[in-house]
């Protein structure tokens, strides 16, 4: 144990370093970077996949799902993906504070939560969506988180009855295109790209790192990932430790 904290320190020391070195930092994030605020990750063991639901939520947040049974899709949405109490964690101040600081670009997220945003970060490119923003699906109205938390059933537009849809990317959902566009800039040209908080598991958004081409490589995760061999930096413990000490 005295060992695993030393190195995991020196590490921390390095990235500390990293940071201090360079101005065009880029971090790549995933569910691990919420749940410290109190977000379940879906893949984690107290995450959504573990818990019981009429059906695996893989299936209820699936587009085929949404259309054949949108009563039980926000019957879900709602319970299971609304956590509107949630604070950003160190995690995201940090990154915030880099960004302010002039050394971080973007934020790259997989999250829907907002938590990037509510930290202070102003580039922030979410590939999945954001629950925070609705719409209606037939006349375009935007509706915010309260609308559909307030509601019951299937929400429907106050101007024209249209079904209001989260703008989240559902699975068999193709991600906006200008977001990955501009993801993949970020990452081409950044010298360091930090990848945190997540297994890498979900494509085509994990598929963008193989764009980075700059000088340091740091991955920090609890959990192993694909990419770990690859790092210039590998730490393995809670992001949000490793950025408190930053």
């Amino acid at each position: 144990m005295v060992t695993y904290m030393k190195n995991t320190h020196d590490k921390i020391a390095e990235l500390k370093d990293i940071v201090e070195a360079y101005d065009n930092i880029v971090f790549f994030g995933g569910a691990g970077v919420s749940t410290e605020s109190g977000i379940p990750d879906f893949r984690s063991v107290d995450g959504l996949y573990h818990q019981q639901y009429d059906y695996p939520p893989e299936t209820i947040l699936s587009h085929t799902f949404y259309r054949r049974d949108p009563d039980e899709f926000f019957r879900f949405y709602r319970n299971k993906m609304l956590f509107l109490n949630a604070k950003p964690n160190a995690s995201h101040l940090k990154l915030a504070q880099l960004e302010a600081r002039g050394k971080l670009r973007a934020v790259v997220t997989q999250n829907i939560d907002g938590l990037h945003q509510a930290a202070g970060s102003k580039t922030v490119l979410e590939l999945h969506g954001s629950v925070l923003r609705n719409y209606c699906e037939k006349c375009g109205r935007f509706y915010d988180v309260h609308f559909i938390q307030n509601t019951s059933g299937v929400p429907k537009c106050e101007d024209c009855g249209g079904s209001v849809k989260p703008d989240v990317v559902l699975y068999e959902e193709g991600l906006n295109q200008k977001t990955i566009n501009d993801a993949v800039r970020f990452i081409h040209k950044a010298q360091v790209l930090i990848i945190g908080g997540t297994s890498l598991a979900v494509y085509p958004a994990a598929g963008l790192i193989d764009y980075f081409q700059g000088d340091k490589l740091v991955v920090v995760n609890k959990a192993p990932t694909p990419r770990d061999s690859h790092a210039d930096l590998l730490i393995q413990a809670p992001i949000g430790e490793v950025f408190a000490q930053l």
